[in-house]
């Protein structure tokens, strides 16, 4: 019995050291972990005792993994390896079957773990929330609470987004409007996908007071890993706007909508915009536009702070909203 229980200790031990990446820095000192995406400037290792560590690039001697890792050279040249093994200092062996390859640390750019096309479930998404209080001659309260999460599995993509606004200057409701969106994305391939979605906004002041828009088109997604994500996607909207006065207007439109973000510094910061314009087929607008546009700063795993900019408008209709908002808070993340 002892001796199984030692047999089975050492079985795991083993399997558990066979998962583990390996660090080793220039000053003697070796980390394990699994290694999740070096950027240019720090290689982030996710450990079990330290949670993410980013460790500089100048330190690292060499490294060890049995993942398979995309190692780029530049934003065009990049060799997907089997595995990493060590070499002397400042290399390391990229193992590739019978032909490995012994490239010079200093020569990485960028190290990513490849994403397949068809993958299980994946869930990502963020809760921003700001708030200003203002005591003076006058006197102003804002709240602004928005979120966004993706949810991915195999070829489907869903995206939800919602935004809610509400601000009060010497206790008389200036702006009170909110935002809800779905978007499903059928993938065709690694890249291309076809979206459908609908978007509802709703608002108490201005003169546009609610919006109804469904839509659908082609999307391509020219990257999406460890470092951040982009895509853009060409929809055909039906489009329904209500005004104050009761008039109501309803048209087709082509629109282009975007969604990008990149992380920097070992993903301790990012960067992100995302929005849509577009153009009525008609009189009714001369063209509208819906972006925001902001910087994250990760102070734990889960919790940042952020500041953004976001824009709204609508030209040449009944009611022309043209909105601004900047907005700085805390937010968490997954």
């Amino acid at each position: 019995m002892l001796s199984r229980t030692l047999l089975c200790i050492a079985l795991t031990a083993a399997s558990a050291s066979a998962i583990a990446d390996t660090v080793w820095l220039k000053n003697g000192d070796r980390l394990t972990g699994k290694i999740k995406v070096f950027d240019g400037s720090r290689l982030v290792l996710e450990t079990d005792y330290g949670g993410s560590i980013p460790l500089d690039w100048k330190k690292v001697a060499t490294l060890e993994s049995n993942q398979q890792l995309l190692i780029k050279e530049d934003d065009v040249t990049g060799e997907r390896a089997k595995a990493l093994k060590p070499a002397e200092e400042g290399k390391v062996i990229l193992a590739n079957g019978d032909q490995p390859k012994t490239v010079e640390l200093a020569s990485i750019a960028q190290i990513i773990r490849p994403k397949p096309v068809v993958e299980d479930l994946t869930w990502t998404g963020n809760v921003d929330v700001s708030m200003d209080y203002k005591r003076a001659e006058s006197d102003t309260d804002d709240y602004d609470i928005d979120f966004k999460t993706k949810a991915r599995h195999g070829r489907w993509r869903h995206n939800a987004k919602g935004e809610y606004n509400r601000e009060f200057q010497d206790d008389v409701k200036s702006t009170d409007n909110w935002e809800a969106e779905y978007a499903l994305d059928r993938f065709l391939d690694e890249h291309w996908f076809w979206q459908g979605r609908f978007d509802y906004k709703r608002d108490k002041i201005e003169d546009l007071r609610r919006q109804r828009t469904l839509g659908t088109g082609p999307g391509y997604q020219f990257w999406d890993n460890e470092l951040g994500a982009f895509s853009l996607a060409s929809l055909i909207n039906r489009a329904d706007y209500e005004y104050a006065d009761g008039e109501k207007d309803n048209f087709y439109s082509l629109a282009v909508k975007w969604d990008y973000n990149r992380y920097l510094v070992g993903k301790t910061i990012e960067i992100f915009s995302n929005g849509e314009v577009g153009k009525p087929l008609g009189g009714v607008a001369d063209y509208s536009l819906d972006a925001e546009a902001g910087l994250r700063y990760k102070v734990t795993d889960w919790a940042s702070m952020n500041m953004k900019v976001e824009k709204d408008m609508v030209s040449g209709s009944d009611g022309d909203l043209d909105e601004t908002r900047y907005t700085l808070g805390f937010g968490v993340g997954w």
